[in-house]
C-alpha cells in the first residue's frame, strides 16, 4: 500500500490525535499511525489542569469530551492515619483542582472530530518499521506494517507522537537524556466506596507517597511510590502487610481493597524516568509529547504539556507548509517555543517529588 500526506503523524494518543484535527481542520491532508488496534489504554495519565482544558476549550472540544464523561476534582487532600490534615481547594474563579477525563472520552472526541475531513485518515494497527529519508537526509516519509501488508507513507512532514519510547525517535537517531526520579509506581484501580467525594488523596505510607485518584465512572485510582527497581524484591514477600497499610491510611477503602487487590499481579508496574532530547527536531521530522520530553507521572503534567505541543506545532507546522520550508530551521521555531516551559515542568517535578514528605513534617515532629 502506498499512501501520500503533507503531515504523518505516528502516535494517535491525545497530543498525536489533537494535532491531526488541527491540521486536518486547516486543510493539511493528515494520516495516523497508531499501533494499537484500539484506544481502550489503562493506566495512562488522565487528568487535565488548567492548561490542558484551556488547549481543549479554545478548539470547542472541551464540551464535547464534557458530555461524553469527565469528572471534576473538589480538593487535594493530605491524610493521616485515617484522617486529612490538610486540604487544597479552587482558587478563587476555579472549579476545579483538576480533571478527570478517561483516556477513551477524550480520544473518541478528537478522533471523531478529525475523521470528518475527508483528507484525514487514521490507520490503527500499525507499527513503523522505517523512517524514509533523501539523498541530502531530509525524512520524507516512513515504512510501516499493518497486519502483514506493507505500508509506504510519502510525507512532507513526520511527526513523532508515539510515547516515552518512541520508535520514531530511534529510527531518527535523536539522542536522548533519562531522568531516573529514585522511584517507581504501582497502578491498580478499585471502585469507589459509597458516598466518596471527588478528590485527590495523598498520605505517607511506610515512608513512600500513596495517592488516591478519585476517577469518572465510579472508580478510585491507586498510585503508590516504590524504591525504584524494588519491585522484582517486592512482589516475593507477603502481600498482607501492604494491604494493612492502606486500610489504616484510608480507612474507607478496606473492604474495597481487601476486596479488589488480592495479589501483586492486581498492580501495573511504571518505571518511572523522565528525560530530554538533544533536539526535536530534523529536516523534515518533529518530536512531541513524551517523544519529546517524557515526564515523571507528578503533577500529572505530562497530558497537558502534550496537547500545548500539538496547539503550538499546529501553527509552526502549517506556517511551515505554507512557506514550502521544512527544513530543522524552520521547525526549529516548535521547539524554541516550547522547550523552555517543559523543561522548567520537568523542574517543578522533581522539586516536588523532593518535597513532597514536608507536608507531613508537622506529624512527625
Amino acid at each position: 500500500m502506498n499512501l501520500e500526506a503533507d503531515v504523518c503523524i505516528v502516535g494517535a494518543g491525545p497530543g498525536g490525535a489533537l494535532l491531526a484535527y488541527l491540521l486536518a481542520a486547516n486543510n493539511l491532508s493528515t494520516i495516523v499511525l497508531e499501533r494499537h488496534k484500539g484506544i481502550d489504554k489503562e493506566f495512562r495519565g488522565e487528568h487535565l489542569n488548567q492548561e490542558g482544558e484551556a488547549v481543549l476549550r479554545a478548539y470547542g472540544l472541551y464540551e464535547q469530551v464534557e458530555r461524553e464523561g469527565l469528572l471534576l476534582m473538589e480538593r487535594v487532600e493530605y491524610w493521616h492515619h485515617g484522617q486529612a490534615f490538610k486540604a487544597v481547594i479552587p482558587a478563587d474563579g476555579e472549579r476545579h483542582v483538576g480533571i478527570h477525563i478517561p483516556q477513551r472520552n477524550l480520544l473518541s472526541v478528537l478522533l471523531r472530530a478529525a475523521d470528518v475531513f475527508p483528507h484525514y485518515k487514521l490507520m490503527m494497527g500499525t507499527k513503523v518499521t522505517g523512517v524514509v529519508t533523501n539523498e541530502s537526509g531530509m525524512v520524507t516519509g516512513v515504512k510501516a506494517k499493518k497486519g502483514n501488508e506493507e505500508v509506504s507513507i510519502k510525507s512532507t512532514i513526520v511527526v513523532g507522537a508515539d510515547g516515552r519510547f518512541s520508535t520514531i525517535r530511534k529510527l531518527a537517531g535523536i539522542p536522548v537524556s533519562i531522568i531516573k526520579h529514585g522511584y517507581d509506581l504501582l497502578w491498580a484501580k478499585i471502585p469507589t466506596p459509597a458516598e466518596w467525594k471527588p478528590t485527590i488523596r495523598q498520605a505517607l505510607v511506610n515512608g513512600k507517597q500513596f495517592a488516591l485518584f478519585t476517577q469518572a465512572g465510579g472508580y478510585v485510582q491507586i498510585g503508590w511510590n516504590i524504591e525504584e527497581g524494588s519491585y522484582p524484591v517486592l512482589k516475593k514477600q507477603s502481600f498482607e502487610p501492604f494491604i494493612r497499610q492502606v486500610a489504616e491510611a484510608f480507612p474507607e477503602l478496606s473492604e474495597s481493597v481487601h476486596h479488589h487487590i488480592r495479589s501483586w499481579g492486581d498492580f501495573v508496574l511504571l518505571n518511572v524516568h523522565s528525560s530530554k532530547c538533544e533536539t526535536w527536531v530534523k529536516d523534515g521530522l518533529v518530536l512531541m509529547g513524551d517523544a519529546a520530553h517524557t515526564m515523571s507521572p507528578t503533577g500529572a503534567f505530562g497530558i497537558n504539556a502534550s496537547l500545548a505541543d500539538a496547539q503550538v506545532l499546529s501553527e509552526v507546522i502549517i506556517e511551515a507548509l505554507n512557506q514550502r520550508d521544512v527544513s530543522v530551521s524552520q521547525l526549529k521555531e516548535f521547539e524554541q517555543l516550547r522547550r523552555k516551559e517543559v523543561e522548567a515542568l520537568q523542574e517543578q517535578q522533581l522539586i516536588k517529588e523532593a518535597a513532597f514528605k514536608d507536608h507531613f513534617a508537622v506529624l512527625t515532629r
